[in-house]
């Protein structure tokens, strides 16, 4: 099984307003850089935009090692996920899952490969990290021609 590296994040220009995310892939010596937009979304479905589009990228079943900066997508896949799908995707609260269309697209990701999950700082000179969130802006910047 291949091991891939995948540095995700998504970046919002109001929240909710224009909204960019952007992955690096990273295999071997080979690197491949993505992003895109949407006119009007969150932070968040930005964040976990980035993520299912990384791991959708890869054609074969790949163990990544995915870096995140958004604590929102690693808790709701380490911690919340799970119970979310046991109760019919609503919350503890009884409340619909907020992001539900991408938590279940995500979710079927996750189960193609075989994913660990990293969170970084956002902003503290993780240069991966730092490239994500330049694509992610690149992705806002294409929505503005």
């Amino acid at each position: 099984m291949k091991s891939v590296e995948a540095f995700t994040d998504g970046a919002c220009k109001g929240n909710p307003g224009r909204g960019g995310w952007g992955a690096l892939l990273r295999f071997g010596d080979h690197s491949r850089e993505l992003f895109g937009g949407e006119k009007e979304t969150t932070n968040n479905r930005m964040e976990l935009t980035a993520a299912i589009e990384a791991l959708s990228a890869l054609k074969d079943t790949c163990h990544v090692d995915l870096t995140t900066d958004s604590t929102y997508v690693r808790d709701g896949v380490m911690r919340w996920m799970e119970k979310w799908e046991q109760n019919g995707w609503r919350t503890a609260a009884g409340k619909p899952v907020k992001n539900q269309d991408l938590w279940r697209a995500l979710k079927e990701q996750v189960l193609r490969h075989r994913v660990t999950w990293h969170w970084v700082k956002g902003h503290s000179g993780h240069p991966e990290n730092e490239l994500a969130d330049a694509l992610a802006n690149r992705g806002i910047t294409e929505l503005e021609r």
